[in-house]
Order: C-alpha cells, then sequence, then structure tokens
C-alpha cells in the first residue's frame, strides 16, 4: 500500500535540475523532509497544501530520506501543450509520462538511430552503484591529461535499477554544470535525462552517434535495492550492460565495486554483486580493472623492510584480496582479460577535483578510498582506448 500524507510546505531548500527540496509539515504534526519534481508538482512555494507518499521514508529504505511530493491539489500544474513523442515511462502508473524517445520516429534523430548498429569501438565502463559515476569520470579525466591528449566527450547512460528520474541525482546535475558529462540518457523506464531511449541499445547507440561521446558510463542511478541473495540486487544489470556493449562492438570495461571498509564479508574486497554480474552474467569478454593501489605518504606507509602493511583495512591488504578475488573472472580461469592500472597519489588528487560529493554506502574518500580509486582505475582505462586519442 502507498502511505499517504497531506502536508503544507514550511521552507524551501536547495534545488538542482529539475527537483526541490522541501520541509513539509503534516497534517499529523510531522516534519519532514521533502522532494518535489518539478515536472510533476510545478514549483513550490511557501504555505501550499502537497500531497507527498512516505511509505520507503518510514521503513527506513534509501530513499534519501525524503517524503517525495505527488500533487499540490490547489494549484495543479498546468496542461503541458502538445508535444511529439510516444514513449511512455513510468508505464501504467498514476505517474506514466509521455516523452520524446530519441529512438522515436517523431525524432530528428530516429533516421540517424534507425540502422545504427555499431559503437566503433567507444569504450563503455559499466558499474554496480550510481556513487561510482563520478569517480569514473575523474578517472577518464585524469587518464586524458596525464597522457596530454583532448578531454573525451563523455556520456552517461542511466539504467532505472535505482531512481527513476533523473533529477533525484545531484551527482549528475553536478557533473553536467561542471561540463564533466556531456549528456545523460535515460532508458528503460527512467526518465528526464538530456535523451529518452527504449532500451540500454539504442541509449548506447544514442550515447555515440547522437552525442557524439567518446566514453559512455552505464550504471542504474542513484539507490541500489538488494536483498542479500545471489541473484537478488539492481546491479545485476551491470553483466547485461557488459553484453549490450559487446553485441553492439563496444569495448566493455567493467568497474568493480570495491571496498576496504563494509562491514559486510560479501561486499569487502570486491563485492559479490561484481563476482556475480561479471562472472555470471557477462557473456561478453570486458575488461576488467583492478587497481595497483600504491604505497607511501599518501596511501600507507611500507614498514623498516620496505614492505606494505598487509593489516585488514590497509590499502595493501586490500589490492592483494582483490586481485585474489579476480581471479575467477579473468583468464585463464574466467573469459575477461585483466587490466592493472596504478591507483597513486596523483588519481587521489584528482578524485579530490570531483565538482561534487563522492559518497558510496554513506562512507566519504577518506573513508573508503579503495571504493573510488576502483572505479577511478576503470574510467583511466577508459580514456587509454578511445580510438583516435
Amino acid at each position: 500500500m502507498i502511505t499517504w500524507r497531506e502536508a503544507v510546505v514550511e521552507a524551501l531548500g536547495p534545488s538542482w535540475g529539475g527537483a526541490h527540496e522541501l520541509t513539509v509539515r503534516t497534517t499529523r504534526g510531522e516534519e519532514l523532509r521533502a522532494l518535489a519534481y518539478l515536472e510533476v508538482s510545478g514549483t513550490p512555494r511557501v504555505g501550499q497544501r502537497v500531497l507527498v507518499t512516505t511509505g520507503a521514508l518510514a521503513k527506513g529504505l534509501g530513499t534519501g530520506g525524503y517524503a517525495f511530493v505527488v500533487v499540490a491539489p490547489e494549484e495543479l500544474p498546468a496542461d503541458p501543450p502538445p508535444a511529439p513523442g510516444h514513449l511512455v515511462k513510468d508505464r501504467y502508473s498514476p505517474l506514466q509520462r509521455v516523452v520524446l524517445g530519441v529512438d522515436d520516429e517523431e525524432s530528428e534523430h530516429h533516421g540517424v538511430l534507425r540502422d545504427a548498429d555499431d559503437l566503433e569501438a567507444m569504450p563503455v565502463v559499466t558499474a554496480d552503484l550510481h556513487s561510482a559515476l563520478p569517480a569514473i569520470v575523474a578517472g577518464v579525466r585524469h587518464g586524458a591529461l596525464r597522457s596530454g591528449r583532448p578531454l573525451p566527450r563523455v556520456a552517461y547512460v542511466m539504467t532505472d535499477g535505482g531512481a527513476i528520474p533523473a533529477a533525484f541525482s545531484r551527482t549528475v546535475a553536478g557533473l553536467r554544470e561542471a561540463g564533466w558529462l556531456e549528456a545523460t540518457v535515460t532508458v528503460g523506464q527512467a526518465h528526464g535525462g538530456d535523451l529518452e531511449a527504449v532500451t540500454v541499445h539504442t541509449g548506447l547507440l544514442a550515447a555515440r552517434h547522437v552525442v557524439g561521446a567518446d566514453v559512455t558510463v552505464v550504471v542504474q542511478g542513484p539507490g541500489n535495492l538488494g536483498t542479500g541473495t545471489r541473484w537478488g540486487f539492481s546491479g545485476v544489470a551491470a553483466g547485461e550492460a557488459v553484453n549490450a556493449a559487446g553485441v553492439l562492438g563496444g569495448r566493455p570495461v567493467a568497474s568493480l565495486r570495491v571496498s576496504g571498509a563494509d562491514p559486510r564479508e560479501r561486499h569487502l574486497g570486491v563485492s559479490h554483486h561484481s563476482l556475480t554480474a561479471y562472472g555470471r552474467v557477462a557473456l561478453v569478454p570486458a575488461d576488467v580493472v583492478v587497481p595497483e593501489f600504491a604505497v607511501g605518504p599518501v596511501l600507507g606507509v611500507p614498514d623498516d623492510d620496505g614492505v606494505p602493511p598487509l593489516e585488514p583495512g590497509s590499502l595493501a591488504w586490500l589490492g592483494a584480496r582483490v586481485r585474489q578475488q579476480v581471479a575467477a573472472l579473468v583468464e585463464p580461469a574466467g573469459r575477461h582479460r585483466l587490466v592493472e592500472v596504478e591507483a597513486g597519489g596523483e588519481l587521489l588528487t584528482a578524485l579530490g577535483t570531483s565538482p561534487v560529493r563522492l559518497s558510496t554506502m554513506g562512507r566519504s574518500l577518506d573513508d573508503d578510498p579503495g571504493a573510488f580509486l576502483a572505479a577511478a582505475v576503470a574510467g583511466v582505462h577508459a580514456a587509454e582506448l578511445v580510438v583516435g586519442a
């Protein structure tokens, strides 16, 4: 069942993209942090009466801690003018919307995509968590800059495993504003990107042939559904994205979900999510990128013999664990190619230049540097694969 609350807007908070944060007070006296999507409820104002949903918030799920504004009953947004397009997203839900898909027959790009079937060896970086996105893009930029090459055009294909509205992501809004992302393509039921597409396949083709991307990152929106089972997690789609990239003649680059700080054994080192998605779901070969953690004043101090410490939690220990776990994915045991990329102080510095906050599962760059370095090295490798670089 949907949990509804009537409320009044008490204060306006920050806004980004098509979203606005609010403080609302319900008729029961509860003060809640809420989020309004402008395309759904229009521009909010203090004193406005609104209807919000609070089900996931009440259960303490990973919704970002928000109630969501469904409608402002007294001031419904005006009907939008007739527009082209017949691609319906949030299909058959009360909030379904009709958008113009980049692959729609009414789209100016339909002629380009009608017979498009080749990504022309474009590197496609796949990842499990949305939090990997800014680290991967930082790695792409670092890889290009250290080689003296022009910065690649980076597109983001947002799948629908997490948030459905792209407007929920402060990360996407910040990366677009900073010019780190050329465009976002929302696929499946996800919506609100610069371009809309039906599938990951057409999303990738649009990234290459409409956006002109040199590198594309495929990852779900914010949020991640997991059940503590081998197959019951939304990040399984990372393996399917590898297949799509390979089938279309792209160069799949698998970014590993890594942590040196997660208290859950199944996510320590290489997460079982990556091991399942790339080991069981991905059926075409990909470059599995493993970080080579450096030691020194930034990333750990060697002992008197120059040997890095291997106590749990150190990056040297994490690197050894990752190499051991990834052996099942790469040749000769697995189908994928092992690629090792240095993850030293320069890359850590590059991550520090991100225009958006780096946070994964509530942990910052300082809390869990291995998580972000593991994502960033996939971006570094992708930059090296750019055709003509």
